[in-house]
């Protein structure tokens, strides 16, 4: 795991020392995601330039060093990630040339080797790994950008400034653009209405206007003749879903059982391989519990396994993690977090992630990761089997909700939603305060208040793919909050005709996996975990797993209401089922609570209306009122003001 960042063009050094100074003071702003060493290269004839972070996980020696040079000296290469198949990349080179030297270990040489061999395109589709790459080829004096299949590992790139000076930058983060004399620094209000809406900024666009996140299983080439960014998908997503409905898997539960715990086992073996100290994240749920159990089968000696865990009940998995961690035999670490540990890590939350980030399961996976790189330096998770075997309880109700609604006129249910929502909210939330006396005590009146506004919301909606929208929506209509901000284009913007084959839960799916997989998932273990400089990696998310799981039939991972059942089945192989169900939690916090009590003056700072007003992004009598109402407790706005507090905070800290 490493940091990679580089420019292409512009006029601004007049030597190679400038160049590098430039490159250094870039990449030290990711530190973290390589403190081991550090690298640069430039070639000012053709105004490019790379710099390196490195983690050393793979061949620890000066041999593993980057930017690297191929063997044939055409393509030098900077990446950020790792290969798992690149030992048996190399069998096959060296058959194709038994003449061909190596002069360390490294994934790193293996890719050169392989772009030599067959050109850089014919190698992505033979790698099995993680990675986001940039590659300049010396014959065509072209760029090329690449990421990983799925989006583990993060690339965002444009061009900046004007003229002579027109400069392409790119970079695993966007902190170090800071420290290039081209970066603009203007923030998008399209892409911060996106944010309010998902909680997170979705690729391709990114905060700053002119920077885009490349998408996953993306080739992006540039060159300085045309400056024209060609993008082609060497993967698709939509393509290998539809392949995989097209040629579905026709054995009975059993063999499919056999078939996916077979691949499993082998993206499990193979990530395990590290010169470095190797664990994983446990929560004790079916995914990290199923990654572990796999682990621990490949291993000779106990599995090191990590939990948080929170004095607060309905936040805590550690005592179900021990539980799983005993049966298993791992050598396991549970840390009980106090809410004032978990609080002074919020300042600092800005820092690591480097565009607005706003899925408060940031905070126990930052203190999950800071547990786990006291021991390890390399850990495997569990994400992934949510959106590949339907997992989120979401797909179920959304699908439920819809065939109940889609009964009713489309024209009385836009009537309906129009004439409740003339209804003044205090009377709705004061008609449900009074159900507290016919209510059990564990039933909080503001929350069902919410979920009658919610429903309300939803209950004019034209199709499918819109309810889904508007339920995994922070703010139903950003452009009330975001001044001036209008959102940009994503998956749900028009009507898909691609999807048209594909039923509603795995339309869902489908829209998950490009989207909320790697904009919010991923990306919050991948920064909460590179800003202690640890690796994480993700076995659920090989691309041969993807595959398989796309042609199993949805009976085969919703069964009786229960979601991932097949991955269920290969659990219980190894775990008892009583260790494993029970309802789903989620890795939160409470949040809500924590803006009421010590988090309040925090919040009053960054929400402080004269600043609001300073700063012009949002309409200051809109967040005070609901700052307000917050605090009175009429109504609920934790997620919402959350998203505010976060977008506040990362200004403050990139000013």
């Amino acid at each position: 795991m490493c940091g990679i960042v580089g420019y292409l063009g512009g006029n601004h050094f007049s030597n190679e020392i400038e160049a590098e100074n430039t490159l250094k003071k870039m990449s030290d702003q990711i530190y973290n995601r390589g403190p081991d060493s550090s690298g640069t290269w430039v070639d000012l004839k053709n105004k490019i330039g790379f710099a390196h972070r490195r983690l050393a996980i793979l061949e620890l020696s000066e041999s593993g060093h980057q930017p690297m040079n191929s063997n044939s000296d055409r393509y030098v290469l900077t990446y950020n990630g790792e290969i798992y198949n690149h030992l048996e990349l190399r069998k096959d080179l060296n058959k194709i040339n038994p003449l061909l030297s190596w002069s360390g270990a490294s994934d790193t040489e293996t890719l050169l080797a392989c772009f030599d061999e067959w050109g850089i395109k014919d190698t992505l589709l033979n790698l099995s790994g993680m990675f986001a790459m940039a590659v300049w080829d010396r014959e065509l004096n072209q760029l090329s950008l690449i990421r990983d299949r799925l989006g583990e590992k993060p690339l965002y790139y444009g061009w900046q400034g004007e003229g002579d000076n027109k400069t392409f930058i790119f970079g695993s983060e966007l902190k170090p653009f800071k420290n290039h004399p081209q970066f603009e620094n203007n923030i998008d209000r399209n892409s911060l209405a996106l944010y309010m809406r998902y909680n997170y900024v979705p690729a391709p666009h990114s905060i700053y206007k002119k920077i885009n996140k490349l998408e996953s299983g993306m080739l992006a080439t540039v060159s300085l003749t045309d400056g024209d960014i060609l993008k082609e998908k060497y993967w698709d997503a939509l393509n290998i879903a539809k392949k995989g409905l097209e040629n579905p898997f026709l054995g009975n539960e059993d063999s499919a059982t056999d078939e996916l715990e077979k691949v499993l086992k082998k993206s499990v073996s193979q990530q395990m391989i590290s010169d470095v100290p190797l664990g994983a994240f446990l929560s004790g749920g079916v995914d990290s519990s199923l990654v572990v159990a796999l682990m621990q089968l490949e291993s000779s000696r106990p599995v090191k396994t990590f939990t948080i865990g929170f004095d607060e009940n309905e936040f805590n998995e550690a005592e179900y993690a021990k539980k799983v961690a005993n049966h298993i035999g791992t050598e396991h670490t549970d840390l009980y977090v106090s809410s004032k540990q978990a609080l002074d890590i919020i300042p600092d939350l800005p820092k690591y992630y480097s565009e607005p980030f706003s899925d408060s399961s940031q905070i126990p996976t930052y203190l999950v990761s800071s547990l786990a790189r006291k021991d390890v330096t390399v850990s495997l998770s569990g994400d992934g089997g949510d959106e590949l075997f339907c997992g989120y309880n979401r797909y179920i109700f959304t699908s439920k909700l819809w065939r109940s609604i889609k009964k009713s006129p489309l024209a009385l249910r836009k009537t309906l939603a129009k004439n409740i929502n003339k209804i003044p909210n205090n009377w709705i939330n004061n008609s449900f305060s009074a159900l507290n006396r016919i209510t059990p005590k564990t039933l909080n009146a503001i929350q069902l208040g919410d979920k009658f506004q919610k429903g309300i919301n939803v209950l004019d909606s034209e199709n499918i793919n819109e309810l889904y929208k508007r339920l995994i929506s922070n703010w139903q209509d950003p452009s009330s909050i975001v001044i001036n901000g209008i959102e940009g284009k994503t998956i749900f913007s028009k009507h898909d005709d691609s999807l048209t084959e594909f039923n509603a839960i795995q339309k869902m799916m489908y829209i998950d996996s490009v989207t909320y997989l790697p904009d919010d998932i991923l990306t919050k273990v991948d920064r909460a975990a590179m800003a202690v400089s640890l690796e994480t990696r993700v076995p659920l998310l090989d691309h041969e797993v993807v595959e398989f799981s796309w042609r199993l039939p949805d009976s085969m991972k919703l069964k009786n209401g229960v979601g991932k059942w097949l991955l269920r089945k290969v659990l219980y192989r190894h775990v008892p089922r009583e260790l494993i169900e029970r309802p789903k939690m989620g890795f939160g916090v409470p949040i809500g609570l924590w803006l009421k009590g010590p988090l309040k003056d925090w919040a009053e700072e960054l929400l402080d209306e004269s600043r609001l007003h300073s700063d012009g992004f949002f309409y200051p009598s809109l967040v005070r009122k609901m700052w307000n109402e917050h605090l009175s407790g009429t109504r609920n706005w934790q997620y919402q003001l959350w998203s505010l507090l976060m977008f506040q905070a990362w200004l403050d800290e990139n000013k």
